[in-house]
């Protein structure tokens, strides 16, 4: 810990920055790694949901059926994770700074949770890719398609909700 410390101090020093600047950047970097990384989870995800949407959709002109509408639902549901490293980014975008190598406590929770959250939307995309076929194939079984996708996304609240706690204390 020490070591990423000097590291941050010869950094300011290099640049002519005061140690508080540095420490505010390195906060707010950690920052965006927790919506950014949610994003990315929530991207690959929403992409996976929507191509299977889109495939199942298909299949429903192809054989003469109507296409569901609550495929959209599939493919829209790992967006959630962004919204909740945006809660996140804002929790540690108001820290305080004044605390020196401070800013280790925010990184370590924003990489984290970011990652833990982008994870969960990949993996709801994934089955929310399975639903939208499911669904689409024969149309039964939303609700609980729809609750497994749940399941998925209470990872993501879990880990905001833990990150929060984590936030309070330092």
């Amino acid at each position: 810990m020490s070591l990423l410390m000097t590291l941050a101090d010869a950094a300011a020093n290099a640049a002519n920055v005061p140690a508080d600047a540095t420490q505010k950047a390195l906060v707010l970097a950690a920052a965006f790694a927790a919506i950014g990384f949610a994003a990315i989870g929530s991207a690959f995800g929403s992409g996976v949901a929507a191509n299977a949407a889109i495939g199942a959709w298909k299949k429903c002109y192809m054989q003469n059926k109507p296409a569901p509408f609550q495929l959209l639902i599939f493919a829209g549901a790992p967006l959630s994770q962004t919204i909740y490293g945006m809660i996140l980014m804002f929790s540690i975008m108001g820290a305080d700074v004044t605390k020196p190598g401070i800013w280790i406590a925010y990184m370590t929770v924003g990489i984290l949770s970011g990652i833990a959250m982008g994870i969960s939307a990949y993996w709801q995309g994934l089955a929310a890719a399975s639903a939208a076929d499911a669904f689409a194939e024969n149309g039964k079984g939303f609700t609980n398609q729809l609750m497994s996708l749940g399941i998925i996304e209470t990872v993501a609240i879990f880990v905001m909700a833990f990150a929060m706690v984590l936030l309070a204390m330092i």
